[in-house]
């Protein structure tokens, strides 16, 4: 299928240079903003309140949206992308709002830690405190301590993968289900051959490029000895079993398009219940990009209704 000709449209405003380096994806924190639509009055949100956490590396900051209602709501865990490198709690506010008022769950959004600053892997464990912390005090949030999704898109769903093995791994089972949204699973320089069609095919021109993933990359893990850690690069896990419920969202015209897909078919392999849906004449980003267009709301309903399924806790 072609690009959607919204799509096209949006493509055609925001044509950016490459950057010449992976620092100059540094300088581009804050820009984030321009690329999404116009805020105006934002979603509201019940009550929407900024907090500092625990964390391993020092406090990490959370915003937790409320939706309407009486509680306990489900929570949801939601992980920011922008590559580690950039991106930020407000800069997906209005995502926040639309899926709390969508899923009618407590969304809280955590600002973890940015490389090349903190690399790998301080930014996950800020992330994997975060969701313990929001387990722990479920009751305090007025939450479900039983209904838990963690989630994110593209570095966002990397990390939320990430922390879903780790629980698993260290014998935790308080994440309920997953949703990755464009994930990056595998680690990729754009000097090495990729197995992914994908990474060639969309590589240029739809805003998230081959090269920008190579210097996102270069950057979170600061050393390419971290590139084959199953906890960086989720599809190099050597096990998949006994992994959360998932929803798996990609777009057609997106580099991370085939590693976000096998990635799911490697959990349905191991009887992990997964659910996938590819959106074509879709971009990466489209679900924050585009939420007022048709597939941005089907995007948010497939969330919504993966969010109130009732799921059997992984033990």
């Amino acid at each position: 299928m072609t690009l959607k000709p919204y799509v096209k449209q949006f493509l055609q405003a925001a044509r950016k240079e490459t950057p010449h380096s992976p620092i100059d994806m540094v300088r581009l924190r804050g820009t984030m903003t321009a690329l999404l639509p116009p805020v105006g009055p934002r979603p509201s949100a019940e009550k929407a309140e900024d907090r500092l956490i625990p964390g391993p590396n020092g406090a990490v900051p959370i915003r937790v949206y409320t939706p309407s209602g009486k509680g306990p709501f489900p929570l949801f865990i939601y992980i920011h992308g922008g590559g580690w490198t950039i991106g930020s709690i407000e800069e997906y506010d209005t995502t926040c709002r639309l899926l709390a008022n969508e899923t009618g769950a407590k969304v809280i959004s955590v600002e973890y830690r940015l490389a090349p600053e903190h690399p790998f892997p301080v930014g996950l464990e800020d992330c994997y405190a975060a969701a313990e912390w929001i387990f722990e005090h479920a009751a305090e949030l007025n939450g479900d301590p039983t209904n838990i999704t963690i989630g994110g898109d593209n570095a966002g769903g990397n990390l939320s993968a990430a922390v879903a093995l780790m629980a698993r791994d260290r014998n935790k089972s308080f994440i309920s289900r997953q949703v990755l949204m464009y994930p990056a699973t595998d680690y990729y320089h754009y000097r090495v051959y990729s197995e992914y069609d994908s990474i060639i095919e969309n590589g240029d021109g739809y805003v998230l490029t081959n090269v920008d993933m190579s210097y996102f990359w270069t950057l979170y893990l600061g050393d390419e000895m971290h590139a084959a850690n199953s906890y960086a690069s989720p599809i190099r896990a050597r096990d998949f079993n006994n992994l959360p419920p998932t929803l798996l969202i990609t777009a057609e015209y997106d580099p991370l398009r085939d590693e976000g897909e096998l990635y799911g078919i490697k959990l349905r392999q191991a009887g992990t219940h997964v659910q996938a849906k590819r959106f074509d004449g879709m971009i990466h980003g489209f679900v924050s990009l585009f939420p007022d267009q048709k597939e941005g709301r089907e995007a948010l309903e497939l969330i919504r209704d993966f969010v109130n399924t009732p799921f059997v806790m992984q033990k």
